[in-house]
């Protein structure tokens, strides 16, 4: 059963509340209530149709013409047009409009005075000439008595006459009832500047991720070095040889191109290192420019010290390749300037052979992206009722991100641990799939029509030009058309079957998932170098191409309107509570290194005595015997730092 909540589109007093009809059967005492009902019905059903599946505007005709006398009349021409509640307006013969008359009661109509015909004094000006649906009760007739005890005492009519009058109004007042579908995707993601800044945070953690898993299902096995991998390490040493001496500033172009250099040398270099003495003795067989491999160390540290004397902003105006800048160059001198010739090599140069650097600058900005993502996905969910996926607010709710961290200095080389790049890769490949099932979900659907309600029944005929008290000038070509679907969607006809083709494939598969990257039981590890990490990241696939199609407005299609959000900002005692809490897990932190240490130098051998300074020795073999797994190894102490309690952010860090 239907309800008198009408269609659910915050309609007005243009939409029927419900659709009830009569139901006649033999022996029924017909009322005035019955005939009515059954008209009642018959005529709503009609509008309905008209309002829905035609929308507003002109149907034909209606053309105004200058009347051949001239002055301040035009010409109406027979025609039909249908207003947005659905009436239908029918002009069967041509129609005498006085125009400046109606142009003198929109004046009175609006100052509640009559000032008299001014058109002398107002010179050029412009209207617009709106035709209005109008009903008027004619043919009275005297009804029969009756037992109401409230019967009609004289003529009551008995006929309804649909007609129509001219208006005149200023021609910017007119409604545009058209509705672009990308009106309804900005109100689901909201402020477009903050959608994409997660979305281009999303995209960053997912160049790093499939990595991050590969360097920790695997830590003690190589990374496979093939032919591709001896190509890049040919062609990247011989650019840097040639190109990373001299000195001065680099221009911002040969500063990119030596960054991709550095990264594609040291993931080679890297990859090298992941193998042990025999299998780097086996990979210079088999690709003889590696015996080179000490001088491509030296060669990779020229190129980082110039590039550390760059303008790193200048060079990188985007924040996010920046980062990832900084990180190859931080990264690459940290950890590669020396061969490591174990199986075991640390996380840092597993991510370095892959190309996707992670030093720990950029680590602690991963940590502010997850959080940032995920907040802003659970706003965007508790602001909307119009997505399909019932299960995701509950899944986004469930990942649990690392604690943001304070931004450390630039050149900071903190070594991570496996458990601290789980966290990260393992709440970055949920709300990576996450935020892709939700803009997934946002743009099918846009695809549904929405019902338009209305408060503007006029029907714009024709724009009319005043020159003192005659008519110059008549255009009708802006006004509203009705088109097949309605004016809603007319004008967007042209993309919606391409539209409909892309929901095909993209909105009613099955929801997707991360998969993490396969890793074989043996052997070295085959990983792809990440291309293009420092290029601009191109956004493409189906996805992609619906979203710019919604968003995009073609040559004369309405511009989508963007949704105006509330700016809000946490109190400062509350950010003030967040830095404290922060300085004390970065303490916390700087206590737990320097047990440890106290630890390490207190397990070492009896009267061995530890450098001034307070630190061990670099390297510290274990008793003969005994090789401990690297995980148990003592690791050097570091004095507690001093920190200050709290510092402005640099210009370019986040906080």
């Amino acid at each position: 059963m239907g309800t008198g909540c009408g269609c659910g589109c915050g309609g007005a007093d243009t939409r029927q509340p419900a659709f009830v009809r009569p139901r006649f059967f033999a022996g029924q005492l017909l009322t005035e209530d019955d005939l009515g009902l059954l008209v009642d019905y018959m005529t709503a059903k009609s509008r309905l149709h008209n309002r829905s599946l035609s929308g507003p505007g002109v149907v034909c005709g209606l053309d105004v013409a200058c009347d051949p006398c001239g002055g301040g009349t035009v010409v109406v021409h027979p025609g039909h047009a249908l207003d947005c509640a659905g009436h239908d307006i029918v002009v069967t013969c041509a129609e005498q409009v006085d125009v400046r008359a109606l142009v003198r009661e929109l004046r009175v109509s609006s100052l509640g005075a009559d000032c008299g015909d001014p058109c002398e004094a107002d010179g050029s000006r412009g209207y617009g000439l709106f035709v209005r649906y109008e009903e008027s009760q004619i043919e009275p007739v005297a009804p029969y008595a009756t037992e109401e005890p409230c019967g009609s005492t004289g003529c009551v009519p008995s006929r309804i006459q649909e007609g129509f009058r001219f208006v005149v109004r200023h021609g910017a007042d007119a409604e545009d009832h058209r509705h672009n579908p990308g009106a309804r995707l900005l109100a689901i993601l909201g402020d477009l500047d903050r959608a994409d800044r997660a979305r281009a945070r999303d995209r960053r953690l997912g160049l790093h991720t499939d990595a991050v898993f590969a360097a920790l299902l695997a830590p003690e096995r190589a990374f496979r070095f093939d032919a591709a991998d001896a190509r890049r390490y040919t062609d990247a040493l011989a650019w840097l040889r040639a190109n990373s001496g001299g000195d001065g500033a680099l221009p911002a172009t040969t500063a990119r191109r030596m960054t991709e250099y550095v990264r594609a040398l040291a993931a080679a270099v890297a990859r090298f290192d992941t193998y042990d003495r025999a299998g780097q003795s086996g990979l210079i067989r088999d690709y003889p420019d590696l015996g080179s491999v000490q001088d491509a160390r030296g060669t990779l540290g020229a190129a980082c010290d110039r590039l550390a004397g760059t303008d790193m902003e200048a060079v990188w105006p985007d924040p996010l390749h920046r980062s990832i800048a900084r990180a190859v160059v931080t990264e690459t001198k940290a950890r590669l300037m020396t061969g490591q010739g174990e199986k075991d090599t640390p996380l840092e140069v597993r991510l370095l052979a892959q190309g996707t650097p992670l030093s720990h600058a950029l680590r602690v900005e991963f940590r502010a992206d997850l959080t940032l993502i995920r907040d802003w996905l659970l706003a965007r969910l508790d602001q909307t009722d119009a997505l399909a996926d019932c299960a995701l607010r509950a899944e986004i709710a469930a990942i649990g991100t690392p604690l943001p961290l304070p931004p450390p200095e630039p050149l900071s080389v903190e070594p991570t641990t496996a458990v601290e790049l789980r966290q990260i890769a393992e709440a970055a490949a949920a709300l990576t799939a996450a935020v892709r099932r939700f803009v997934t979900d946002a743009a099918c659907s846009t695809l549904s029509p929405p019902c338009v309600d209305c408060s503007d029944t006029d029907v714009l005929l024709a724009h009319v030009r005043f020159d003192g008290c005659d008519v110059v000038r008549i255009c009708s070509a802006t006004r509203e058309q009705v088109l097949p679907g309605g004016s809603a969607y007319g004008e967007w006809l042209p993309k919606l079957y391409q539209l409909r083709e892309l929901a095909e494939r993209l909105c009613c598969q099955p929801v997707p998932r991360y998969q993490q990257p396969a890793i074989p039981a043996e052997g070295p590890v085959p990983r792809p170098y990440a291309e293009g990490l420092l290029d601009d990241w191109p956004r493409t696939g189906d996805l992609e191409e619906m979203l710019s199609l919604l968003l995009t407005p073609a040559p004369g299609e309405t511009p989508p309107e963007a949704l105006r959000e509330e700016t809000r900002t946490a109190p400062a005692d509350v950010t003030d509570s967040l830095e404290e809490l922060a300085e004390l897990r970065t303490r916390l932190s700087d206590l737990t290194a320097a047990v440890e240490g106290l630890r390490a130098q207190l397990g070492s051998a009896p009267g061995e005595r530890p450098p001034e300074g307070g630190n061990p020795p670099a390297q510290q073999r274990p008793p003969e015997g005994e090789d401990p797994p690297a995980q148990q190894r003592p690791t050097p102490a570091k004095p507690p730092a001093r920190r200050p309690r709290s510092r402005a952010p640099k210009p370019g860090e986040t906080t």
